[in-house]
C-alpha cells in the first residue's frame, strides 16, 4: 500500500497532516476527472476537515527512514493539529491550487513529496452532501462516500492537480528507466503493539509484454474500416496501431478520426499517424 500524508485545512487556516495507507485510485477511466478513495476514522482531524471544507492534498513520501518515522508520529491518534504540527520535519509550501486561486484557502503541500494530488471531496456522491462533523454518528450510514459506519468514513476525492518532481515526470514522457523510479516505500498495513512495518525501495524488475499479446494487422484494419464512414486508414497507418491493447483500440481510432475531421483529412496514412502521435507527445509535455 502507499505511504501518504493527507494534508487538510483546519478552521483556523493551518494545515494539518495525517498519515494514511488506505488511499487508492477510484475513477481511472470513463469519467471527465480522476478520483481517489480515502478510508479513515470519522473522528479524525482529517475527516473533520474534509467534512468541513472538502479540501485536501495527498502527499506521497519516499522511503527515507526519517520520513517513515515522522509518518508513524503523525499517524498517532488523539493529538490536536497544533500538537502534531509543532515539530514536523516536513516543509510545507503552497500548492498549485493556491497559486491559481489566490482568493481561496487550500491546504499546503509537502515539499519533500515526490508526488502530490490536490483534491476536493465529491460530496454529492452517495448523497453525502449534508454530512457534517460531529462527536458521534448514528445510522443510516452511506454505502461508499461520507460517513459509512459508526466509526468510519470514506471520501471520494476528485484530483484537481497532479504535482510531480521533474525527474519522474520526464521519465513518464520520455520513457521509463530503472533509475527513474521514485523510492516508493512498501507499507505492509500491519502493526503490532510496538511497531509499524514497511520496507525500503529496491530496483524495479521489468517484464516485457508477451509478443503474442499484440493485435494482428487484420484486426486493426477490420476495426478501422468500421470506425467512420468518411475517414479511412491505409494499411501502413493501421500497422502503427498493432501495439495498442485491444480494449483501447476503438478509443484510439476515434481519436484519430476526430483529428482527421478537424483537419479535413479523409484518408489517414502513415504520415498522418506520425503527425497525430507527435501531437499527443506535445500535449503530454504541455500538460506539465
Amino acid at each position: 500500500m502507499p505511504t501518504t500524508e493527507i494534508a487538510t485545512l483546519c478552521e483556523n487556516g493551518m494545515t494539518s497532516l495525517g498519515s494514511y495507507s488506505l488511499c487508492f485510485p477510484y475513477y481511472i477511466a470513463g469519467k471527465d476527472y480522476y478520483a481517489m478513495l480515502l478510508c479513515c476514522r470519522n473522528s479524525s482531524n482529517t475527516a473533520k476537515n474534509i467534512l468541513t471544507n472538502g479540501k485536501c492534498a495527498i502527499n506521497f513520501i519516499t522511503d527515507d527512514r526519517k520520513y517513515f518515522k515522522e509518518a508513524v508520529r503523525l499517524g498517532y491518534p488523539g493529538e490536536t493539529p497544533e500538537e502534531k504540527m509543532k515539530d514536523t520535519i516536513f516543509t510545507l509550501v503552497d500548492g498549485k491550487m493556491s497559486l491559481e486561486h489566490p482568493d481561496e484557502k487550500f491546504p499546503k503541500i509537502i515539499k519533500e513529496a515526490f508526488q502530490v494530488f490536490e483534491c476536493t471531496w465529491v460530496r454529492e456522491l452517495d448523497n453525502a452532501q449534508d454530512d457534517k462533523f460531529q462527536e458521534e454518528y448514528f445510522p443510516p450510514y452511506h454505502d461508499f462516500n461520507g460517513i459509512t459506519s459508526k466509526n468510519g468514513a470514506h471520501f471520494i476525492l476528485k484530483v484537481n492537480k497532479i504535482l510531480i518532481k521533474e525527474k519522474y515526470y520526464s521519465s513518464i514522457i520520455d520513457g521509463v528507466k530503472k533509475s527513474a523510479f521514485p523510492r516508493v516505500p512498501v507499507d505492509y498495513g500491519y502493526r503490532d503493539n510496538k511497531n509499524f512495518w514497511y520496507t525500503r525501495f529496491k530496483t524495479p524488475i521489468s517484464m516485457p509484454i508477451p509478443s503474442d499479446k499484440g493485435i494482428s494487422l487484420d484486426t486493426v484494419k477490420y476495426a478501422a474500416s468500421r470506425i467512420d464512414v468518411d475517414v479511412k486508414f491505409t494499411d501502413e497507418a493501421c500497422a502503427k496501431l498493432v501495439k495498442v491493447p485491444r480494449v483501447f483500440l476503438n478509443t484510439v481510432l476515434k481519436g484519430c478520426v476526430a483529428w482527421a475531421k478537424e483537419n479535413n483529412v479523409t484518408l489517414i496514412t502513415e504520415k498522418e499517424m506520425d503527425i497525430i502521435n507527435d501531437k499527443r507527445s506535445k500535449e503530454k509535455k504541455n500538460s506539465k
